[in-house]
């Protein structure tokens, strides 16, 4: 049997599918090597309205292979970046020096510090300051490193870019097997930017891993312009969402383009909001703000003509039409009250009660 928890906490916060979404600002290389910009987006993101910031820590050569990527014919959207795969990683690297910095902002601010961590000696250094580990798309094949995070008995949210069901599965069979708290999240691992990338976010997918796991807690890792992906995946269910997040979509270098930016996250986080609270209880019942208006906009039975006390109601001295008060006969209720006699004298208009009757 297949056990896993409908409801965890990253630090105090509670997640799940009755809380409210959880934002990861995804700054990943965007810091462009300076501990002073990776603070300042870290300011940022808490203005924006973001829940958490994630770095992504890994050193080129334990990431990336240089001879590799060199002698790859394709090197899909990497291929627009001015450097080499692997002096652009060199680049992006998040030296693990600064992480009692970060964190120290990030507890000032009060957001919750996270990381992707792509290798182990880096997750060594840095597992005392981290709450939850996200798992990149990347690494959904390499089970012993996906087994080892799960060790440490933290929430695990894991990606599935650029993988099948059986991936999926396979990771997450991983993460279970010592590890009962775990956020599968949908992805696309298309970093373009493109609108033509709706095409492939599939967001049906989040049914799809409902079903294979009930009430599990889901995700959404995105890297789609605007807004759409994202409240569709809150409306199927999502309740983490991580998006890469810049304060200057001009700046160069690998990430800052597709990122989200200050101005649109924060729009984001309001429509998503608003959606959470449209999306309500799924009880089909008359709203609080509805009170009124099922008075004024229902019809019921009211007469055509004056009644005296002891005559019969017929079909043809009554009409159905709005308001509707309180304890008034509606339509439906017409069978009930044809050849009942009034206990009263009723007004031609007036609606017809169900204390007006005979008994």
């Amino acid at each position: 049997m297949v056990v896993y928890n409908t409801e965890f906490k990253i630090n105090n916060r509670i997640i799940s599918i009755d809380s409210p979404t959880y934002f990861i600002a995804d700054i990943a290389s965007n810091h462009d090597n300076d501990i002073d910009r990776a603070i300042d987006l870290i300011h940022e993101a808490k203005k924006a309205g973001a829940d958490a910031v994630k770095f992504q820590h890994f050193t080129a050569d334990t990431i990336v292979s240089d001879y590799g990527f060199k002698n790859l014919d394709s090197l899909s959207h990497q291929t627009s970046w001015e450097k080499s795969v692997y002096d652009t990683y060199k680049d992006a690297e998040c030296d693990v020096n600064w992480t009692e910095e970060l964190v120290k902002a990030a507890r000032k601010e009060n957001i919750e510090f996270m990381t992707t961590p792509y290798n182990y000696d880096i997750l060594n250094s840095i597992d005392e300051y981290v709450n939850a580990y996200k798992i990149g798309s990347g690494d959904i094949t390499w089970i012993e490193f996906v087994e080892y995070l799960s060790k440490l008995n933290k929430p695990i949210l894991l990606a599935t870019g650029a993988s099948n069901l059986d991936d999926t599965k396979r990771a997450v069979d991983a993460v279970l097997r010592y590890n009962h708290n775990i956020c599968l999240m949908q992805c696309n691992t298309n970093y373009t930017g493109s609108v033509e990338n709706f095409k492939y976010i599939n967001l049906n997918v989040l049914k799809t891993f409902s079903e294979a796991y009930p009430n599990m807690i889901l995700g959404l890792s995105d890297h789609s312009p605007y807004h759409a992906a994202v409240l569709g995946a809150i409306a199927l269910g999502a309740r983490v969402i991580e998006k890469h997040f810049t304060d200057d979509n001009s700046r160069v270098g690998p990430d800052h383009a597709f990122s989200m930016n200050p101005e649109s996250w924060k729009e984001m986080v309001d429509r998503s909001r608003e959606l959470e609270n449209a999306l309500g209880d799924g009880v089909k019942k008359i709203e609080d703000n509805e009170k009124e208006t099922v008075i004024v906009q229902r019809r019921c039975i009211r007469l055509k003509n004056d009644l005296e006390k002891n005559e019969t109601i017929t079909r043809e001295n009554i009409e159905f039409l709005r308001p509707a008060p309180e304890n008034s006969f509606e339509p439906y209720c017409v069978d009930e009250i044809i050849n009942k006699k009034v206990n009263k004298f009723k007004n031609k208009g007036d609606a017809l009660y169900i204390d007006d009757l005979m008994e």
